[in-house]
């Protein structure tokens, strides 16, 4: 795990090796309810490979795993892109700030996973 600070008091904890049991115990201590999602998204991303006999669907289920844990291992970081998704969701404004926005805090969580 490496170890990534952009504020005084740090991530909630450091950045997991891309692997699925890494992942999983990531999201088990910043977002435990989303346990159940990761599960599921790794069985599809399972039977998938299997069916293609292809490792896109569990490079793709890495990938969307390891940004998720990059964004939500702080705090600020996961308040702001949601509060950004929720401006897009209610579509009383142009969405176009909150959408680059978001672009750019998801470009930094996977530069951050080394993605």
């Amino acid at each position: 795990m490496s170890a990534q600070s952009d504020s005084p008091y740090g991530p909630l904890l450091p950045m997991p090796e891309l692997t699925p049991d890494a992942l999983r115990a990531a999201v088990a201590r910043i977002a435990p309810s989303r346990i159940p999602a990761l599960t599921q998204h790794l069985f599809e991303a399972t039977t998938n490979a299997q069916q293609t006999q292809s490792l896109a669907p569990l490079r793709a289920f890495v990938h969307s795993w390891a940004v998720f844990v990059a964004i939500e291992r702080h705090p600020e970081r996961a308040a702001r892109l949601h509060h950004l998704e929720r401006i897009v969701a209610d579509g009383e404004q142009d969405p176009s700030d909150a959408i680059a926005e978001i672009r750019r805090i998801r470009e930094a969580a996977e530069a951050e996973a080394q993605l």
